[in-house]
C-alpha cells in the first residue's frame, strides 16, 4: 500500500460564542484537513487547529509545511510505517507540531481502516468512553453562573472555568458557581499563566470551599520554577498545560516534580504517537493524565478521545473544542450525551468527511 495522493483543505470557522481567557479573546478558527488516499483504496484524514499564541503556527505556515516538506515525504510512501514517516517528519518540522499532529492522525485513521478497528482499540482499548468537562471563559460573576447552570442542566458534571486576569473576580465567580451547582458537580480551573505564585496561592485558599478539583497552569509557561512553587504550596492538584509541548517537558518536570498532572494536547505535543510516549512518562512519575484540545473540529477531537481511551491513566477530558464551531464538516465524528463522549466505533478515527 502507498500514498498516491495528498489533499489540504483550509477551513475558517466562527465560534458560536466568543470567549475570553488570560491573554486573549478567540471568536474564530483556521483548521486544516488532510486527506490521503491510498492505492489499496483506503483514505486517512486528519486536522491541524495552528495557533500562533500556543504552537507557534498559523494556516498559512501549515499549508506551506504540507505542500513544501510533509507532503514529498508522504507521496508514494507506506502510511503502515507511521513511526519511520513521523520520525523523519519531526526531523523536517520540528517546530510544526500541529502539522505532526495532522498527518499522524490520518496515518492512524489509515491502520485503523486496514485492521477493520477502531483507533482506541488498536492502541489498547482500556475503556470506551470518558467524561469531559465544559469550558466557561471569563465573563461577569452573573454571566458565569448562567453559563453554569445552563450546562449542567444539558448533562455536563463537570465545569472549567477561565480566569487568570483578575484573581479577586476569579474567586467571586467560583464561589457563586458552587453554591448554584451544589455539591455533585466538578469544578475545574485554568488560569491560562495570569497568575503569580501569591496569587495562586490566595486563590485556593480563599476558594477552599468550593472544591475545586484541579489549578490548571496558574504561571508563566516558561518558568517551571514557580509552577514548582505553586504545586509545593497549595493542597489541590496543579496541572501543566502550556508548559507542556514536547517529551522533554514532562521529563523535566517528572524529574523535578513541578506538578501533580499534565494536560496532553495532540496539537502541541505532535499527534497521538508523541502523546502516548508523554503519557507513558507520566504515568512513570506517577501523574494521571488529561487530553485536553484547542479550536478544533470534531475530527480532531476524535483523535483525541481515541488516544484518552486507549490509555488508563488518562483519568480526565477537556475535548469541547469543537460544541462551538460553525460548519465544522465532521461534526458527528464523535457522540456526546449527557456530558460523556463516546467514539462511533468504526475503523480508524471513524468518521470520512466530505472535503
Amino acid at each position: 500500500m502507498k500514498i498516491i495522493d495528498i489533499s489540504p483543505v483550509s477551513i475558517q470557522m466562527k465560534l458560536a460564542e466568543p470567549y475570553t481567557i488570560a491573554y486573549e479573546t478567540i471568536d474564530k478558527t483556521t483548521n486544516i484537513f488532510l486527506r490521503l488516499n491510498t492505492s489499496d483504496g483506503i483514505t486517512g484524514y486528519g486536522c491541524a487547529a495552528p495557533d500562533l499564541e500556543v504552537t507557534g503556527e498559523t494556516g498559512e505556515s501549515v499549508l506551506n509545511d504540507i505542500y513544501e516538506k510533509a507532503g514529498p515525504r508522504l507521496r508514494h510512501a507506506d502510511p503502515t510505517r507511521l513511526a519511520l514517516i513521523m520520525e523523519d517528519l519531526k526531523k523536517m518540522i520540528p517546530d510544526s507540531p500541529s502539522v505532526l499532529a495532522m498527518v499522524d492522525m490520518a496515518l492512524y485513521d489509515i491502520l485503523g481502516k486496514k485492521a477493520g478497528l477502531p483507533v482506541y482499540k488498536l492502541l489498547g482499548g482500556f475503556r470506551d468512553r470518558i467524561r469531559t468537562s465544559i469550558t466557561i471563559g471569563i465573563l461577569p460573576a452573573e454571566e458565569t453562573v448562567s453559563r453554569a447552570k445552563g450546562f449542567v442542566e444539558q448533562g455536563f458534571r463537570v465545569l472549567k472555568i477561565k480566569g487568570g486576569i483578575d484573581v479577586e473576580e476569579d474567586i467571586e465567580r467560583i464561589l457563586k458557581v458552587r453554591e448554584m451547582v451544589g455539591s455533585n458537580i466538578e469544578i475545574r480551573f485554568d488560569a491560562n499563566q495570569g497568575y503569580t505564585v501569591e496569587g495562586s496561592v490566595h486563590f485556593v485558599n480563599a476558594t477552599k470551599k468550593a472544591g475545586i478539583e484541579i489549578l490548571e497552569q496558574p504561571t508563566s509557561r516558561d518558568q517551571l520554577d514557580l509552577l514548582g512553587k505553586v504545586t509545593s504550596r497549595v493542597d489541590i492538584p496543579v496541572m501543566a498545560d502550556e508548559s507542556l509541548m514536547n517529551l522533554k517537558d514532562v521529563f523535566k518536570m517528572a524529574r523535578r516534580d513541578l506538578v501533580d498532572m499534565i494536560n496532553i494536547k495532540l496539537m502541541k505535543v505532535g499527534g497521538i504517537s508523541e502523546a502516548m510516549h508523554i503519557n507513558s512518562v507520566a504515568r512513570a512519575a506517577g501523574y494521571e493524565s488529561m487530553v485536553g484540545c484547542m479550536d478544533e473540529s470534531a475530527l480532531a477531537i476524535a483523535a483525541g478521545l481515541h488516544f484518552a481511551l486507549a490509555r488508563p491513566n488518562v483519568a480526565y477530558a477537556d475535548l469541547d473544542g469543537h460544541l462551538d464551531l460553525i460548519g465544522d464538516p465532521c461534526d458527528g465524528a464523535v457522540i456526546l450525551k449527557n456530558g460523556i463522549l463516546y467514539p462511533t466505533n468504526k475503523p480508524g478515527l471513524g468518521f470520512d468527511p466530505d472535503l
